[in-house]
This record gives C-alpha cells, sequence and structure tokens, in this order.
C-alpha cells in the first residue's frame, strides 16, 4: 500500500498557490492543516474530480471488466496483444501480474485518498449543516469507489481518514461482509444527510442517488459472496432485498423517471436528463471554452476504425478510433425476438446477420440498433456516417460490429483529437432504468413477480416498442423490429428469466453483464457455453473470434479478478490473494 501513502495535495497545486523559496515557508506537496481547513469547499471539489481522472488502461467504469470479461462483446484493437486485456477475455491465462490490475487499484485508493484529506479537513471544522452536507458528499464519493474495487477484488483494506502512514501501511483486507457493511454505512450517512435533488448541482451527490447506490449494494449482497458456491437463488436473503425495495421506492418517488425515448438516453444532448440519477460529468472543448474539455478518456479506445465517402470525400470517422469495445455475435442474437418476446433457441441459428433494408429470417428488440453499430446501418443514426466492412480493424479477430451507447455522434465532434481521441459523453454511474430493473428483481424475488415487477418490465419494454415508426431514430429498422409486452409469469423461474433478458437488452454493453451474472451465480454456465459457440463465429464469410478456443472459466476462482502483484509485493505478506490464482 505505499503507493496510495502518497498525499494526494501534490495534484490539488490547480486549487492552492504554494512556493518555497526560504526556509520559513509552508512545506510543498502537503496542504498545511491552515489552509486546508480555511478550504473544505475546495478539497470536497478536488474528490469530485476523481470521478473522472481515469484512462483507457484504467477505466472507472470498468467495461472491459462488465462487458468484456462477459458475453457481450470481444475486447477489440489490432489483435490480442494491443493492451493488455486479453487474458481478462479468456480467463484461462490470467494472472496477478496485469498492469491494469495495479494501474486501477492504485488510482482508485489515490481517489480515496483524496476523499480521505477532504474528510480529515472537514472533520476539524464546527459542525454546521453545510459542514455535514461537505462530509455526506465526501462519504458517498468514497463508498462509490470502495464499491469499485470490492466488485473487482471481493476482499480489500479498508484506508480510513486520519491514519497515519505506518497504520496505513499495517492495514489488513476487510472481509467481503465487512468492506460491504462499511461501503454501506458511507451511502447511509450520505443518504441521512445529503439534501434533496438540486437541479443547481448538477453532478453532485444527492439523497436519491445515494439511495439508488445503496439498493445497488443490498442487492448484490443479498445473493450471497460472488462465488458460486455460496451465491445465487438459493442463498437469497430476504432481509436485504427488504431494503432495496425500501430504497427503490425512493427512487421511484423522485423526480427521477424514464426518459421518454430510449436512444436519447445515450445523445449528449439529453446529458442529465430524468433518466441519469448519477453520471460522471464530461465535456467538449468546445462547450466549455477550455483547452482540452473534459474529456471521457476510459471510452477513448471505442470509437469506429476507418473512413466514410461523403459526398465523393472520404474522411475518416473519428481522428483515432481504435475499434475496441466490439460487441458479440452472442449479443446480437439475444435481441431476437419470436411474437415479440425473447426467444430462449436465439444462439441456435447462431451467424444470422442483419441487413439494412433486407428481409430478415428474424425480428430483433428495437434495442439492438442503439446498441451495436453494423455494416449497412447508419452510425448513432447519421446516414452520412453509414458503416460498411472497412470500418472494422481487424474483422478476422473481431468481427465487423462496433459499439454505439457510450460514443456520441460523430458530428458532435471530437473533445480532443491531437495524438489522441477522447469524448465528451457522460458516464452513466446509475440510472432510472437499471435502478427500477433491480427493484423488478426484488419484488420477484419476494414473490410479486406479476405485479408491480411486471408492470416495470413491460413499462421498459413499451418505451422500446415506441422505436417502431418510421419517425423514430432508427426508423430505417422499423420494418426489422418486434417487440411485444408480457401477459403475465408463469412462475417465479419464469419472472426471473424475463428479468435476466430485460437487463442484458436494456443494459447491454453498459458494463453491467459480468457481475449480474455473478449475482445470479451464472458465471461458469453462461461464460463456458458462450465460449464454444462464439468461437464458430462467422459474418459473411469471415470467420473470427477463433481465440476462444483457449477459453475457460472457474467457477470458484474467476468470479473475482487477482490482486496485482505488485499490490501483493508492496504489503509483504499482509494481504491475502483471491482464490486460485
Amino acid at each position: 500500500m505505499k503507493k496510495i501513502n502518497i498525499y494526494i495535495a501534490s495534484l490539488l497545486l490547480s486549487l492552492f498557490a504554494v512556493s518555497c523559496t526560504v526556509d520559513d515557508v509552508k512545506p510543498q506537496g502537503k496542504l498545511d492543516d491552515e489552509t486546508a481547513a480555511s478550504s473544505p469547499d475546495k478539497l470536497v471539489i478536488a474528490a469530485y474530480a476523481m470521478l473522472g481522472n481515469d484512462w483507457y488502461s484504467y477505466p472507472f467504469n470498468l467495461w472491459p471488466y462488465g462487458d468484456m470479461s462477459a458475453d457481450d462483446c470481444l475486447k477489440g484493437g489490432s489483435g490480442e496483444n494491443d493492451t493488455g486485456y486479453h487474458p481478462m477475455e479468456i480467463f484461462s491465462t490470467l494472472q496477478p501480474d496485469r498492469g491494469e490490475f495495479d494501474e486501477l487499484w492504485y488510482r482508485l485508493y489515490l481517489a480515496i485518498s483524496r476523499c480521505n484529506r477532504a474528510l480529515e479537513t472537514i472533520n476539524l471544522a464546527e459542525e454546521t449543516d453545510h459542514i455535514k452536507e461537505l462530509k455526506a458528499e465526501v462519504r458517498f464519493l468514497r463508498a462509490h469507489f470502495y464499491y469499485k474495487l470490492q466488485q473487482m477484488w471481493y476482499e480489500v483494506p479498508f484506508i480510513k481518514e486520519g491514519l497515519s502512514n505506518a497504520e496505513v501501511e499495517a492495514t489488513p483486507q476487510s472481509t467481503h461482509d465487512e468492506i460491504m457493511q462499511i461501503i454501506i454505512d458511507d451511502f447511509q450517512y450520505a443518504y441521512e444527510n445529503l439534501p434533496e435533488v438540486d437541479p443547481g448541482k448538477t453532478g453532485r451527490a444527492h439523497k436519491v442517488a445515494a439511495a439508488a447506490y445503496l439498493a445497488k449494494c443490498y442487492l448484490n449482497w443479498a445473493y450471497g459472496d460472488g462465488y458460486e458456491a455460496t451465491t445465487g437463488y438459493s442463498h437469497v436473503d430476504q432481509a436485504k432485498i427488504k431494503k432495496v425495495l425500501e430504497y427503490t421506492e425512493v427512487v421511484k418517488n423522485s423526480p427521477y423517471n424514464y426518459l421518454d425515448t430510449y436512444g436519447h438516453i445515450f445523445l449528449q444532448d439529453y446529458a442529465n436528463s430524468v433518466e441519469s440519477i448519477f453520471a460522471v460529468q464530461h465535456s467538449n472543448k468546445s462547450d466549455d471554452g477550455t483547452l482540452y474539455g473534459r474529456a471521457n478518456w476510459s471510452n477513448m479506445l471505442n470509437g469506429v476504425w476507418g473512413e466514410v465517402e461523403i459526398n465523393g470525400v472520404k474522411q475518416k470517422i473519428w481522428t483515432c478510433g481504435w475499434d475496441f469495445h466490439k460487441p458479440s455475435q452472442n449479443l446480437v442474437n439475444a435481441f431476437k425476438t419470436r411474437n415479440g418476446l425473447p426467444m430462449d433457441d436465439f444462439d441456435a441459428d447462431h451467424n444470422a446477420i442483419v441487413i439494412n433494408g433486407a428481409d430478415l429470417k428474424y425480428k430483433y428488440d428495437p434495442r439492438l440498433f442503439h446498441t451495436v453499430g453494423m455494416p449497412t446501418y447508419p452510425y448513432k443514426y447519421e446516414a452520412q456516417y453509414t458503416l460498411d466492412k472497412s470500418n472494422s480493424r481487424t474483422p478476422n479477430t473481431y468481427g465487423y460490429y462496433c459499439s454505439m451507447k457510450e460514443i456520441p455522434q460523430r458530428s458532435k465532434g471530437e473533445s480532443y483529437d491531437n495524438p489522441w481521441q477522447a469524448f465528451g459523453q457522460n458516464d452513466y454511474v446509475l440510472r432510472y432504468t437499471d435502478i427500477m430493473l433491480m427493484r423488478a428483481e426484488a419484488l420477484i424475488e419476494s414473490g410479486d413477480y406479476n405485479g408491480e415487477a411486471l408492470q416495470i418490465i413491460n413499462t421498459i419494454r413499451e418505451r422500446a416498442k415506441k422505436d417502431i415508426s418510421a419517425s423514430s431514430l432508427i426508423g430505417y429498422a422499423r420494418n426489422q423490429c418486434e417487440i411485444s409486452l408480457y401477459g403475465s409469469f408463469a412462475s417465479k423461474d419464469d419472472a426471473r428469466k424475463a428479468l435476466r433478458w430485460e437487463r442484458r437488452l436494456e443494459l447491454a454493453m453498459e458494463g453491467h453483464r459480468f457481475f449480474d451474472l455473478r449475482r445470479w451465480g451464472m458465471l461458469s454456465s453462461t461464460l463456458n457455453k458462450y465460449f464454444e459457440t462464439e468461437v464458430t463465429d462467422e459474418y459473411d464469410g469471415q470467420t473470427y473470434a477463433l481465440y476462444y478456443k483457449d477459453a475457460f472459466f472457474t467457477a470458484g476462482k474467476n468470479e473475482y479478478f487477482p490482486i496485482a502483484s505488485n499490490q501483493m509485493n508492496y504489503v509483504q505478506g499482509l494481504y491475502h490473494q483471491n482464490k486460485g490464482y
């Protein structure tokens, strides 16, 4: 843990001017208590800044782990050695020596260190309503970062404010139950002390966001500890399920709601809409007047590759479209419908492809055309950027599909484009539909599957159904779409199956899939079947995804990722490695 002992005040020099020219000046590298105590608000802003201080090799939205490590997408890029993510995709070669693990662990603890520094200052101040609110905001942020750590690494050390360097270095890992309770305690304090939603404080924590996060924590904890032998439907804790219902009720009765049009959720013009309970705020340089903008560097690799022809002139779609985050054929197939409902045998005709304007063998859920970019279709609804097979960088390895949700429309421009490319699109942390699906899941587990749970699922499907019209964003695909509502569920198991489908289709490529499968105790069965079918991928005669022949998910091991070797070495035996590594 020596890396995280470094005070982050050096990162705050833009907020506080410090000089060092004579012996009696205040020290550099660490804010003195007098200066810090007079600026608690600025330290809170500095803690918020860490939300977006990530990079493609340590993305805080965890897309490589939530999507690529599941069955939603392939890594992408120029080949298996492009970035260090390939072992996280096939598991069989996964070892603790991955630099991406070390970077992500370090950066998340750096964010926590900044939160703790703010809390140390806030704790010195007289307790007013404003100070309590600041403390609640920072505890919300700290819990957010700890939640990311726990989801990745199971049992992690809890470094709280006020510890000396020696105490930090001697802090062991908390158990799974301990760290979950610590995270919940921080969110609970935030819930009890944050104000209601304030439209004038866009991007800041509030009571409803804390309630949503509490529901998320309790739902994941309710199913067990994440390892398949002790996780899943047979382990559901009804007391925790009641907590999910309690806190999602707060969200349900808040100003947040379903955005009317599904596709609008992923357009910059609708950032911070009623759908967005809490999001990492990003911007384009043209919007905020800065040199580079507050770019979203976590998704910088995910722009589509290559050129399109506009008015007879070839031009790149993006300056550096690196073509990562490539949707799988399995995901595309999951959108197939029969009589408007999901197909149990969706992967039987595995290599069926979707072509714009063609009379297709299958009908598809409309959300496919908002999620997956495909040859012959407009890229993010803009006809001048219609894709073809040349817009895939390495088709013999990763196929021809591309991701669209996290990328803005091309006409909106780039936030930063020399020599790298980045986007100004917000990153959702908590969106309303996700939380309502959590509520539906908790209702089903409590036995109420044909009441409100059915209503929630059908409301979400009804919104998607609006896209089957000529005037919709995907009007060009309306004849290829079919979606129906559920009448009723014959059993709790049927309701669970519908809920699982709905989460996959609604939240595809948003970083949830691996963690959902883990909660349900379905990782090994789902992924090992996926590896067997995805290795047979073929698009218009081009085979790809052959590397999955080496993939295998081991239950009791791969549910969590290994703690980085560097972090284990720093503490000389204080930590224990996760099972199987």
